[in-house]
């Protein structure tokens, strides 16, 4: 399905006829498609709503690089759009981040219960070593893309541009690249306290993209949180182990035993 919001294209999916709402954010770089188990694992319970944000999936890219802050005010849009002002929300990776933003903010969407997956939005520590990389990979970019030198050698700058960053980033189109190092850049960490919702993570303890120790800094600040652990699972806990997390989270949402 497709929804016309803010003049962009967004496709959505919806199940489930249960009396209260769930919506689930995505990833960053992922699609509704990969949250299809995670939907039906409540949708005996929920009306279960997830969309594929702009630039995600097949829905439009946002016209301008948006972070954290325009992403979370396009999904009240959508939401209000949606005829939805009340709704749990789950969010991997990159979702975490827009529901982080949502919880500690005042808006028109009441929010019941929060579950991040592996959710991103703490800033990681830089080591010496990595800020000199940084800096050395700034100071590159800068000469190389001096008009004399990118004259002569533009073809073999671009390439190494490309191949530089995260498979996320190598992969993202123009608009998206801005969009993401937009995002990057912003800690959350500070609004976590604001946070007063009662919230689960849920992390794989092999996860190399949000590391298990974000999971402990979220639980730490947020109030009423609780952490459960995939063991063996990366970035894609609830994938790797379905079974566990649709117990962990029907637990958790539904008071299931």
């Amino acid at each position: 399905m497709e929804l016309l919001v803010d003049g962009l294209n967004i496709r959505y999916t919806e199940q489930g006829v249960g009396p209260k709402v769930a919506v689930i954010l995505e990833g960053w770089g992922t699609s509704i498609e990969v949250y299809e188990s995670v939907a039906r694992d409540i949708s005996d319970e929920y009306r279960v709503i997830t969309l594929d944000l702009p630039g995600f999936g097949r829905s439009d890219e946002p016209r301008e690089p948006w972070g954290v802050e325009e992403y979370s005010e396009f999904v009240l849009h959508f939401l209000a759009k949606m005829g939805i002002h009340e709704a749990d929300l789950i969010g991997h990776s990159y979702g975490g981040r827009i529901i982080i933003y949502l919880a500690s903010h005042i808006n028109d969407l009441k929010i019941g219960k929060i579950v991040l997956v592996d959710s991103a939005g703490i800033m990681p520590v830089r080591t010496p070593k990595q800020k000199r990389r940084i800096k050395m990979y700034k100071i590159k970019k800068k000469v190389l893309h001096w008009p004399f030198v990118y004259f002569f050698f533009g073809y073999l700058i671009d390439n190494w541009m490309h191949n530089q960053g995260s498979e996320d980033y190598r992969n993202a189109s123009a608009m998206m690249k801005k969009c993401l190092v937009k995002s990057v850049n912003q800690d959350l960490t500070h609004f976590l306290k604001s946070i007063e919702n009662e919230t689960l993570l849920v992390w794989g303890d092999l996860d190399d993209a949000t590391p298990i120790s974000d999971a402990h800094i979220m639980k730490e600040n947020i109030r009423n949180s609780g952490l459960a652990v995939l063991e063996g699972t990366g970035h894609y806990s609830f994938l790797e182990k379905p079974q566990e997390f649709k117990r962990i989270l029907r637990a958790f949402m539904i008071g299931e035993e």
